[in-house]
């Protein structure tokens, strides 16, 4: 799979090297983190085959979910975050949605791991991925899977801040677009993703991209 851009930046910094030989604080940064690849997520004819729903959104609050605790060892417990959002704007849907979304959503997102005696709590992240925080915005192509929404895939997540592609939270760490454009000096020239043709670009740029993907598929 090409290299994302933000992943490419943040090898080319350290980040990921530092998590290589743990570096605290950044032991789960994306790259080394569990996949979330549910469904193909890369590019605009993924989302259309794919996603219900195309959305703009931002976080507005979460609480932990789905926690396990341990008996022994390092680790105490581990949870996930259950994230609520706010749709901003809804840029697309399939012609029949398995599931219609609303004004507001949930989605579970990687969430802490927490260490014994001091009851520390690390963040935990998914592969190439943002975290998905308070303060910042989304675009992702989200789909109804076993009675909840969930992301495509690592691809199907991008940094939106100022509704701008790339702009925003990426890996618990707030990046640019100078940033971006920094690390697609080090991608891959045949990523074809949609994220990387959204560097930079507004809502328009991504209803474009998805309108033509529809029609190719439709013949």
């Amino acid at each position: 799979m090409p290299a994302r851009p933000v992943a490419a930046l943040l090898a080319a910094v350290g980040v990921l090297a530092g998590v290589l030989v743990g570096r605290p604080g950044l032991e789960s940064v994306p790259g080394c983190g569990p996949s979330g690849e549910f469904y193909p997520s890369q590019t605009a004819q993924d989302w259309v085959s794919y996603a219900d729903h195309v959305v703009v959104a931002s976080p507005t609050r979460e609480r932990d979910t789905n926690r396990q605790d341990y008996a022994k060892g390092a680790i105490a417990y581990t949870a996930d975050r259950l994230v609520s959002f706010r749709t901003e704007r809804r840029l697309w849907s399939t012609k029949s949605p398995r599931h219609a979304i609303g004004s507001g959503f949930d989605l579970v997102a990687p969430g802490w791991k927490a260490y014994r005696p001091s009851g520390t709590r690390v963040a935990q992240m998914a592969v190439d991925s943002p975290r998905f925080q308070a303060g910042h915005t989304y675009l992702l192509a989200v789909r109804w899977h076993e009675g909840a929404w969930a992301v495509l895939g690592e691809g199907a997540s991008v940094p939106f801040d100022d509704h701008t592609g790339d702009r925003g939270e990426w890996c618990g760490r707030v990046l640019g677009e100078d940033d971006i454009a920094e690390g697609e000096r080090f991608s891959r020239h045949d990523d074809h993703s949609l994220e990387k043709a959204l560097l930079g670009q507004d809502e328009q740029a991504a209803i474009s991209a998805l309108d033509r993907a529809a029609r190719a598929a439709r013949g």
